[in-house]
C-alpha cells in the first residue's frame, strides 16, 4: 500500500476515534453531571489526548494546534449528541451506547497510532506503544478526571485489544499485506472483540485472588 493511501486510510480512522471518543466524553460528562463547559472540556480531552501524547512521544507538534479539522469533528460530534437528546436515553442505553462509542474510538486509534509508528519506521514496540497510547490515552485522562478507575486498568480486555490492533497492523505491514481490504478487517475484528469481552465480561486473570 503507497504511503499516500497509508495517510488517507488513517486520516479516516483518526476522523472515526476523534467522533467516537467525543461522543463518549459527551456521555461521561452528562452522567458525572457536569456543567457545559465541563463536558466540552472531558469529550476534548477524550477525543484528542490520546494522540497529543502520541505526537509529543514522536517529536512533531501535535495536529489539532494547527489542523481545525479533528476540533470541527469535536464540534459536530457534541451538537449531533446534544440534538439527538443522547443524555435523555434510559441509563442501560446510555451505558450501552457508552461501550459501542468507546469501542469505535479504541479501534480507530489503535490503527491510526500504530499507522503513525510505521510511517515513523519505528519497531515492532514503538509501533504498538503509539497505537496502544494514542488509543488509551485521553480515555484515561477522562477517566482520571471524573475520579473513576481507568477501564485499562481492570474491564474488558479494554488495553489487550489496543495491543492486539496495532501489532497486527504491524505484522500485516511486515508481510506486506496493509490495505484498505485488511485494514477494514483488523477494524472490525477488534470491534467485535472488545464488544464480545464487554458482553461475556471477559478479563484477563487478577493477582490477588479474592484481594484477602
Amino acid at each position: 500500500m503507497e504511503w499516500t493511501g497509508r495517510i488517507f486510510q488513517m486520516e479516516w480512522f483518526s476522523a472515526i476515534g476523534t467522533a467516537a471518543f467525543a461522543f463518549s466524553g459527551y456521555l461521561v460528562g452528562f452522567r458525572k453531571r457536569l456543567d457545559l463547559l465541563g463536558i466540552c472540556i472531558i469529550a476534548l480531552v477524550t477525543a484528542i489526548g490520546g494522540g497529543v501524547i502520541r505526537d509529543l512521544l514522536v517529536g512533531r507538534v501535535p495536529l489539532v494546534f494547527y489542523d481545525y479539522t479533528n476540533l470541527i469533528i469535536i464540534v459536530f460530534a457534541l451538537l449531533a449528541a446534544w440534538l439527538s437528546s443522547l443524555h435523555k436515553r434510559k441509563s442501560r442505553t446510555l451505558e450501552r451506547l457508552f461501550i459501542v462509542a468507546d469501542s469505535l474510538g479504541l479501534v480507530a486509534f489503535s490503527l491510526a497510532g500504530a499507522q503513525v509508528g510505521l510511517l515513523s519506521g519505528l519497531n515492532a514496540f514503538g509501533v504498538v506503544s503509539l497505537g496502544f497510547v494514542t488509543a488509551v490515552g485521553g480515555g484515561v485522562v477522562r477517566d482520571m478526571m471524573v475520579n473513576d478507575v481507568p477501564f485499562i486498568l481492570h474491564r474488558d480486555f479494554y488495553g489487550t485489544v489496543s495491543i492486539l490492533m496495532a501489532g497486527g497492523l504491524f505484522l500485516a505491514d511486515r508481510l506486506g499485506w496493509v490495505g484498505a481490504l485488511s485494514l477494514q478487517v483488523l477494524f472490525w475484528l477488534g470491534l467485535a472483540l472488545r464488544l464480545l469481552a464487554h458482553r461475556h465480561e471477559l478479563t484477563l486473570p487478577r493477582m490477588g485472588g479474592s484481594g484477602r
